[in-house]
């Protein structure tokens, strides 16, 4: 008879004992210096390393932390375009990659930034074999792919940052809608980091109590109070943030320490990243999705078993197929 447990999660990978909290960030634009900027006034790691093949900013973005080193832990900040210096990282999360323009959509981006990852990965691999990667450059969800064919690494150890962030955000604006906190607001958007995202509307819930239950036509064309217009913002934000700023930076790079934390304190949090996810609600494609997983120092151990309903599934599946689409047509 099958445990609680075993119903609940789908185990992924053997726990295996690691050490160590070096974080290599590939990258230093705006994502990038987030994510490290972010990992570091945490302390979620004490070692932290840059690279990119920009010297200069490098040597500029590493001396700008190390100047601040009094208000943080002690962090040892290094930098450079060699990759020998990324040597034993713990994780390596790679945000480099040609910038999401105004009005490009990320899928816009595959091509140009699994060319990218082509110089990228195989080098992390070659100094750092027992690394996880955790992938935020996008289409994130293609190029968790694209580094998973790149790395020869186990799938529970190449992890996207997916929509770990876009749940941020359907909480947020819960939260402003219900005057409740966002940590107190419960909803998950699953699938693709980008417009084919799934609002997993039937679990969303406040202290356990399920808004589906007391309007039952939440998240449909039905609904008079319109909370559907809540997925179209979270799939807009994005959009919207790079029309008014240039580009997106703090609220990813956030995210990523959250990823960052779980993996490196072995903390076993649940988060929605980007993971391998055939045979998981009846996919049949290898293809790369967020749906909520268990986040530990061995990368992704189980997936969380949710109970979605037959349209939520078919959401899904429609995300599943587009990107299975995309992957054909990549060039390696």
């Amino acid at each position: 008879m099958a445990t609680l447990k075993d119903a609940l999660l789908t185990e992924v990978a053997e726990v295996l004992p690691t050490s160590g909290n070096k974080v290599t960030v590939v990258g230093v634009g705006q994502v990038g210096m987030a994510c490290a900027f972010s990992i570091l006034a945490q302390g979620v790691s004490n070692e932290v390393c840059l690279v990119d093949c920009m010297q200069d900013k490098l040597t500029g973005e590493m001396l700008d932390l190390q100047h601040g080193s009094n208000f943080m832990k002690n962090p040892k900040i290094t930098s450079g375009t060699d990759y020998a210096l990324t040597a034993g990282s713990r994780l390596c999360i790679v945000t480099a990659g040609a910038r999401q323009r105004e009005g490009e959509t990320r899928l816009d981006l595959v091509q140009r930034n699994t060319d990218i990852l082509k110089s990228i990965i195989p080098k992390l691999i070659e100094y750092s074999p027992d690394t996880i990667l955790l992938m935020v450059s996008n289409p994130v969800d293609i190029m968790t792919y694209v580094a998973w064919k790149l790395s020869g690494l186990p799938k529970n150890r190449i992890i996207g940052s997916g929509t770990n962030l876009d749940s941020s955000r359907f909480r947020f604006l819960m939260s402003q809608r219900l005057g409740v906190a966002p940590t107190s607001c419960h909803g998950w958007i699953i699938g693709e980091h980008g417009d084919s995202s799934v609002p997993v509307w039937s679990g969303v819930n406040v202290a356990g109590v399920r808004l589906r239950e007391i309007n039952p036509a939440i998240g449909t064309d039905e609904d008079p109070e319109k909370w559907d217009e809540l997925h179209k913002e979270v799939v807009n934000s994005a959009y919207e943030v790079i029309r008014l700023k240039g580009y997106t930076s703090w609220a990813i790079g956030l995210s990523t320490a959250a990823l960052t934390s779980a993996i490196l304190r072995n903390s076993n949090n649940v988060h929605a990243v980007s993971t391998s996810v055939i045979g998981e609600h009846g996919i049949d494609k290898d293809v790369f999705l967020s749906l909520p997983c268990v986040l530990n120092s061995n990368g992704v151990t189980h997936i969380v078993k949710q109970l979605l309903t037959p349209t939520e599934i078919d959401q899904l599946h429609k995300s599943a197929d587009l990107m299975h689409e995309v992957q054909c047509g990549l060039r390696f």
